[in-house]
């Protein structure tokens, strides 16, 4: 099992994910095209993704997609925990 330990750091990166799900209501992304959107590896967007998740910003759908939860508040970078994921 590959384990991952890269969660973008910088603060810019963050701001700006959590800025298009707060700018666009309703935004739904799949992880290829949070990827895409955001320029980022595979591995990097997958920890931040989970990592928003975990803090209750964003919420896994059934289908694999990532949407906010309309209540939530941005997060700080510092409130973000990396959990490891499988490789697939």
């Amino acid at each position: 099992m590959k384990q991952d330990s890269a969660l973008p750091n910088d603060d810019a990166v963050i701001r700006r994910v959590q800025g298009e799900f707060l700018e666009m209501p309703g935004l739904r992304l799949t992880p290829a095209q949070a990827q895409r959107l955001w320029g980022l590896d595979s591995s990097a967007c997958a920890s931040l993704l989970i990592a928003l998740v975990d803090a209750k910003f964003l919420f896994k759908t059934r289908d694999g997609a990532f949407m906010r939860i309309e209540h939530a508040l941005p997060v700080k970078v510092t409130n973000l925990r990396v959990r490891p994921i499988a490789a697939a």
